[in-house]
């Protein structure tokens, strides 16, 4: 489907090739024990498949016309996404995700100007978009996976990146995925991204964080046990073995420590693990 507005660019390269998967990783009520490429049915269909699913309305942002002019051409063949704008940069970004309110924000993390981080973060202070009840979610684009660009984006608030190599295939599902409020690239990947930033750069001081006993007051002692598991990359039903519990119970926790933490998905908390030392760097 078609139909954008508000486009600048420069030319460039860069066309989606054959390699980079993805895995699409649930919010609290997902089981985030399988891993692949396919998200089924997309988002707003119904269990019986009987009705039509939403249309995702998508934002490009990246300073590569050749590259943006790609990914318009495989999401056009979907009958469930329609791109409502592009940008070439992350004030053009801002400013085109403003007025036009998509679900998905396509966002190159390296940009001449106004990085992808910076965007990122303005994009998730705005309030509810025209066609979604909530921010656009945030699936950041990159060349590399251990890039510490990618690490500060998901920080800022992205649902998961997505490497611009990615099977066609792939982009659609990852869309799919992250406009039905999933995160986009598995929990163990987004902590060896970490741990590799972590390892490389000198701390920074964060004096408008809060201090750790009072981010993680608020969680039970198991809740605290199933966030550190969910940091170090393990699936619901590893946490379910490892802690021997039912699944249901897992998801219990899960969703009450997102709820408590005000975190959005797996990729966040993972981060939170880290950054509130739940999970030391050489943690197996």
């Amino acid at each position: 489907m078609t139909g954008s507005e508000g486009v600048t660019g420069s030319e460039g390269v860069g066309v989606p090739g054959r390699t980079g998967a993805f895995t699409a990783t649930g919010g609290p009520g997902a089981s985030g024990d399988s891993a692949g490429s396919a998200v089924g049915g997309g988002p707003g269909t119904d269990a019986a498949g009987g009705t039509s699913p939403r249309i995702v309305r998508v934002v490009l942002v990246d300073d590569q016309a050749l590259l943006r002019t790609a990914f318009r051409l495989i999401l056009d063949q979907a009958d469930d996404i329609v791109v409502v704008g592009e940008a070439a940069d992350g004030d053009s970004g801002v400013a085109v995700v403003e007025r036009t309110g998509p679900d998905v924000v396509l966002m190159d993390v390296r940009m001449p100007g106004t990085d992808g981080i910076e965007a990122t973060r303005r994009i998730r202070a705005l309030g509810g978009g025209r066609s979604t009840a909530v921010r656009p979610r945030i699936l950041i684009l990159t060349t590399f996976d251990l890039d510490e660009y990618v690490y500060e984006a998901l920080r800022a608030g992205a649902s998961g990146f997505l490497l611009k190599d990615a099977l066609a295939e792939d982009l659609l599902s990852a869309v799919r995925a992250v406009a039905s409020g999933e995160a986009v690239t598995a929990p163990s990947v987004t902590r060896r991204l970490i741990a590799h930033y972590l390892d490389r750069a000198e701390p920074e001081p964060r004096p408008e964080a809060s201090p750790v006993p009072d981010r993680l007051a608020v969680l039970t002692r198991r809740e605290r046990e199933v966030l550190t598991l969910i940091a170090r990359g393990r699936t619901n039903g590893e946490i379910a073995a490892e802690l021997h519990l039912s699944a249901g119970t897992v998801r219990t926790h899960i969703g009450r420590i997102f709820a408590k933490l005000q975190l959005r998905d797996r990729v966040q908390a993972v981060i939170l693990g880290y950054e509130c030392g739940l999970v030391p760097r050489a943690a197996p």
